[in-house]
């Protein structure tokens, strides 16, 4: 292959289009373009062996294709890729204490894991006086929805 005038072997193309894919790779940390590093080197060593073009491109696509539909979604969900979870996770299923009374269709307070939270009761017409304890069922943006002890 000539570039510039510079006679290049494919080898060493497709080794620096491995090179150009870990960068990304290492830059975006969100296994976007592992797979194609690992194509490419793949299509380097069709090349060192011998084979064509047409084969390296093969090679590259077959492997990058087969690899990005087969691990991709494992290795996502075993490095939790795009999910960040939060501390309020945690808070589910806690015990709370109302702290401003919750009114049948509207919002209180409640200080859950030494923190004051707003909060509304899961059955909508329901009132929750201050003092009661309640347990936390789900959160829903920055409000918790939660539940008289009692009632379970």
């Amino acid at each position: 292959m000539d570039i510039f005038g510079l006679t290049l072997d494919s080898t060493f193309v497709w080794i620096g289009i491995a090179v150009i894919f870990a960068i990304i790779e290492a830059v975006t940390l969100g296994l976007t373009t592992i797979w194609f590093t690992i194509g490419s080197i793949v299509a380097a060593l069709v090349s060192y062996v011998g084979g064509g073009i047409t084969a390296q491109v093969i090679a590259f696509l077959i492997v990058s294709i087969i690899l990005l539909y087969f691990t991709k979604p494992i290795a996502e969900k075993k490095l939790k890729i795009g999910h960040t979870k939060t501390n309020v996770d945690a808070l589910i299923g806690q015990i709370a204490v109302v702290t401003e009374d919750i009114n049948p269709h509207s919002t209180g307070l409640v200080k859950a894991d030494s923190q004051i939270w707003t909060a509304i009761a899961d059955k909508r017409d329901q009132r929750l006086e201050k003092g009661t304890e309640v347990k936390i069922l789900k959160v829903e943006g920055v409000k918790l929805i939660v539940t008289s002890v009692h009632d379970e």
